[in-house]
């Protein structure tokens, strides 16, 4: 079963807060956070425009977040060079999403933003 409506707005208050307030308003038309929800997976993914056609925009997932029902918790992913989804071995596991959201944004090792 994916997400019921209270979960939704509770995603998008923590990952589309997350999004918005990452990213200063004046540069969101060069770069952008968003977020997509697929039944039990959140992938934040940072858009930008390609750099052979700026007139086209480059969508380049950067973070899953995935719930787990029958555990009770968060998984967090990275993608790798190998454009293959990797447990984060530093905290793969949440016991909340705001928790992992924090992970995401501090990128103590520079998975999610370089």
């Amino acid at each position: 079963m994916a997400f019921a409506e209270i979960e939704l707005a509770r995603i998008k208050k923590a990952v589309g807060g997350f999004c918005q307030a990452r990213i200063p308003a004046e540069i969101r038309n060069k770069l952008r956070l968003e977020y997509t929800v697929n039944r039990h997976d959140i992938v934040i993914s940072e858009i930008r425009p390609h750099w052979r056609n700026p007139g086209e925009e480059m969508d380049t997932p950067i973070a899953k977040i995935k719930y787990v029902r029958s555990a009770n918790e968060w998984r967090l992913y990275w993608m790798r060079a190998d454009l293959k989804w990797h447990g984060y071995d530093p905290q793969p596991v949440g016991k909340s999403l705001e928790e992992l959201v924090d992970v995401v944004d501090a990128d103590e090792f520079c998975c999610f933003f370089g």
